[in-house]
């Protein structure tokens, strides 16, 4: 066996140790916030026959804010979801301790998410992966190329561990955190994906966060209204978008509590909310598992009342995510897609124009919709339903959904979610001194890219950089000055480590495209 499949063997079987830890820790993660919503739920439910159990409502809600919020205050980047950092760290923009931010975000989510505040633990769950992929990266000493490899392997575990999707888990990785779709990448997050969710799957006995079958395939002639959806979807996820960035002005200017004890505004309102609506709180699974049975009927008081829904989940899903606990925004996502769905499915039965059995259809499909128009992940959503539902009868109309959707967002010039919030929080660029160790950064060029028919000693590349392969195809091409670029092409650059994220940047500029696609 040469060195380099050696090397690449022993990557994978870290990559697996990654991936059966991840599902490990992200069971563990997924059972304890279903422990902790049951509690809550039955704590309600006593105080509808004796008030006094408010007094330890209040007083467990108020402790939770606290202790999750002191942790955020000890580690800023344990708040949120944690997928803005996964993408800093991919990139070189930020460098985190990874057993600090593991175990106060695996403790202050379950906490958090198993209230019933609007939140979801996907977010959470991949960044509780990357943290393991760095961990083992660094135990086994690994280049700064492979613990990237294992940082992204183990996003992908942590993501495919709190699905139960594989496939998805996986390519969200490479669609939206590692921007490229690199063999080495893909193989082991794959490798680690399939490991976390074979855990989850045999060793806690959890299913896929959202099991929902239907069997009627959508007729030719109702496409109108996937192209209908879509346009709303993209509209109503633009709108999600710009509430989730304004609102955070909002929490600034907010003084006379710490920043770090906002979470316990949610908290409160959360409170009226589970006490009346115990349905519609939490991450937003149980409802969407609701809806079957729900729209078997349909009626306008019924439409009235899944869009009162829709507006509760969207006003207190930004309110509790901006509040800087420990979460995500995933499944709260699907979930309003579905209940955008069943509403305008419903709404169509009502006129006429939709049969009643395929209103479940566009529930699915408005989860595709949603989640692309707002994370611009389109081949993730639709694979990631896909892995859920059980079923590759319905790829077509999901596809047309998704990419609707994500048109019209793109036309109203949003951004993809994920990029703005790693934006914001990027660190502010200082002139660090270079300190000679050798760094690595893979850079796909894309058709549209400038660098296309560029000979390597044309272009101005950044200071102290140097181009030291090319991967065309199933070549290594060891570049000189005449090399010409290539649509495809792969180039793997030497730099400082403490340059990468600047390099990244550059390359963007230089390519005149983005990295992202």
């Amino acid at each position: 066996m040469r060195y380099g499949e050696k090397s690449n063997l022993k990557l994978m079987l870290q990559a697996l140790c990654v991936g059966l830890i991840a599902g490990v820790v992200v069971g563990f993660f997924r059972y304890g916030i279903g422990k902790t919503e049951a509690f809550w739920l039955d704590l309600f439910k006593k105080s509808h026959q004796n008030p006094l159990w408010f007094i330890v409502i209040v007083a467990g809600l108020a402790l939770t804010g606290i202790i999750a919020g002191y942790f955020v205050k000890q580690y800023p980047h344990v708040g949120g979801s944690g997928i803005p950092e996964v993408k800093l760290q991919m990139q070189g923009k930020l460098t985190l301790q990874w057993w600090p931010i593991l175990w106060r975000k695996l403790i202050g989510g379950i906490m958090v998410i198993g209230t019933g505040l609007f939140l979801g633990p996907e977010g959470p769950s991949l960044q509780l992966g990357s943290t393991i992929g760095q961990g083992v990266g660094q135990g086994f000493k690994q280049t700064k190329t492979n613990s990237r490899v294992l940082l992204a392997t183990g996003a992908a575990s942590g993501l495919s561990a709190a699905f139960g999707a594989p496939l998805s888990g996986a390519l969200f990785v490479l669609e939206e955190i590692f921007h490229n779709f690199s063999p080495r990448v893909w193989m082991n997050a794959l490798v680690g994906a399939i490991a976390s969710n074979f855990v989850v799957s045999n060793l806690f006995g959890q299913k896929p966060a959202l099991a929902l079958a239907y069997n009627h395939s959508f007729p030719m002639p109702l496409y109108w209204h996937l192209v209908l959806l879509g346009l709303i979807l993209g509209l109503l996820g633009h709108l999600y978008k710009l509430g989730l960035f304004n609102f955070k002005k909002l929490y600034a200017k907010i003084t006379f509590i710490p920043r770090w004890l906002h979470g316990l505004i949610p908290l409160v309102i959360l409170m009226p909310i589970m006490y009346y609506l115990p349905l519609i709180t939490g991450p937003g699974n149980h409802l969407i598992l609701s809806l079957p049975k729900s729209i078997a009927y349909s009626s306008w008081n019924l439409v009235g009342m899944l869009a009162i829904f829709y507006v509760i989940r969207i006003a207190f899903s930004i309110v509790s995510y901006d509040s800087g606990l420990p979460s995500g925004i995933f499944l709260p996502i699907l979930t309003m897609g579905a209940l955008i769905g069943a509403t305008y499915g419903l709404f169509m039965v009502q006129l006429g124009l939709l049969p009643q059995k395929l209103v479940i259809n566009l529930i699915i499909f408005a989860m595709a919709g949603y989640f692309a128009a707002i994370i611009r992940a389109p081949f993730t959503a639709i694979i990631l339903i896909t892995e859920m539902v059980g079923s590759l009868l319905h790829l077509m109309p999901l596809a047309v959904v998704a990419f609707i959707a994500l048109l019209v967002d793109q036309l109203l010039g949003g951004r993809p979610i994920y990029d703005s919030l790693a934006a914001a929080m990027e660190p502010k660029s200082s002139e660090k001194g270079l300190c000679g160790e050798e760094d690595q950064i893979s850079i796909p060029v894309y058709e549209s890219s400038k660098l296309v028919d560029e000979k390597i000693e044309d272009v101005k590349w950044p200071d102290d950089t140097l181009i030291k392969v090319i991967h065309r195809g199933s070549q290594d091409i060891i570049p000189h000055g005449d090399t010409v670029i290539a649509a495809g092409d792969l180039l793997v650059l030497a730099v400082d480590q403490n340059r990468r994220g600047q390099v990244y940047d550059a390359i963007k500029k230089l390519q005149g495209v983005e990295l992202d696609g």
